[in-house]
């Protein structure tokens, strides 16, 4: 009896101390939602955050506030996400970066992303691409091989230590049999303006930062690392194609929440996100600027981020890579 009471006693505390988010759920949101963005301002992430958020706040009816907090190849903007509170109302940008590769290659973690975060929808994918500054004598992929074989330590740029440019590089000299000397940046602004400088002579980027540059003729881009060509550069082709059989990086974002956030919440969120997503304008606006919109369930992003945290592991390990 008594052990039964003890039970009862234990069901009703917890009760009582989920009433509270319950509450907050069945009126969310009434309230602005910050939603952090773990790289600095101007970036791929930055123009998604913005142009998704925007239609999620109408669809809500409360302002997305977009905060930009970069460092520490995102992790610092997301151990913020994983420490709100899990009422909806912190919400973060995560990246293939932050919940897949970076737990296996920073020496410390603040936060575990397969435990501290609630899934919430796939963002899409962004395409890499592999350039040059458009005076350089080297045209191809080929010749860029030749180039790093005759010249070991060939130095290459990127936005950071530890994203998923960083990683475009290692397959790339692992699968070229080459060796590279990795330049980390502290964004694709400042490796781009060296780029323009002929200060460094090649960087792997997200497209969205470089392909105004390379529309303008002052890059030149080799190839794209997906497994398709995108459709903002038909004519270049993938590393596959320039001979790299098997190479194919697609960096997938999506959105995420404090851990133990409450299913009507996620359900709403989910379907303000996947709803933006959809949009015909949101979709066109993305996908001129080199990014790939897709919603997705929650389940679906948290099974691509075991299954990517596995993988990147093995990727990582493999090729011996840190970012501290």
């Amino acid at each position: 009896m008594t052990h039964a009471l003890t039970l009862t006693r234990r069901a009703a505390a917890l009760a009582l101390l989920a009433a509270p988010l319950l509450a907050h759920a069945a009126d969310f949101p009434s309230k602005p939602i910050k939603f952090i963005v773990p790289y600095t301002a101007g970036g791929t992430t930055d123009l998604v955050a913005r142009t998704v958020g925007q239609k999620v706040s109408e669809k809500l009816g409360q302002p997305v506030l977009i905060d930009n907090r970069g460092g520490a190849g995102g992790n610092i903007g997301m151990d913020a996400v994983a420490k709100a509170a899990p009422d909806g109302y912190t919400i973060g940008f995560g990246a293939i970066s932050t919940n897949a590769l970076n737990p296996h290659i920073y020496k410390s973690m603040a936060f575990d992303p397969r435990k501290d975060f609630t899934a919430i929808s796939l963002l899409g994918m962004s395409t890499i691409v592999l350039e040059v500054p458009a005076s350089s004598a080297i045209k191809t992929v080929p010749e860029l091989i030749a180039a790093a074989k005759k010249n070991p330590g060939l130095p290459y740029a990127t936005a950071g230590a530890g994203t998923s440019m960083n990683l475009a590089g290692v397959m790339f000299a692992q699968m070229t049999g080459t060796e590279l000397t990795h330049v980390a940046y502290k964004g694709s602004g400042p490796a781009i303006t060296d780029m323009l400088g002929n200060t460094i002579g090649v960087m792997f980027d997200n497209l969205p930062a470089s392909l105004p540059h390379i529309q303008a003729g002052k890059l030149r881009a080799l190839a794209v690392a997906g497994s398709t060509r995108s459709p903002s550069l038909p004519d270049v082709p993938t590393m596959a194609e320039a001979g790299l059989k098997g190479y194919a990086l697609e960096p997938w974002f999506g959105v995420y929440g404090p851990a133990k956030l409450p299913a009507p919440i996620v359900k709403a969120l989910n379907e303000a996100f996947v709803e933006a997503l959809a949009m015909p304008d949101v979709k066109a606006k993305l996908q001129q600027a080199g990014f790939s919109p897709r919603g997705s369930s929650a389940q679906e992003l948290t099974t691509l981020t075991d299954t990517e945290y596995k993988r990147l592991g093995d990727v990582a390990k493999k090729a011996g890579m840190t970012a501290d």
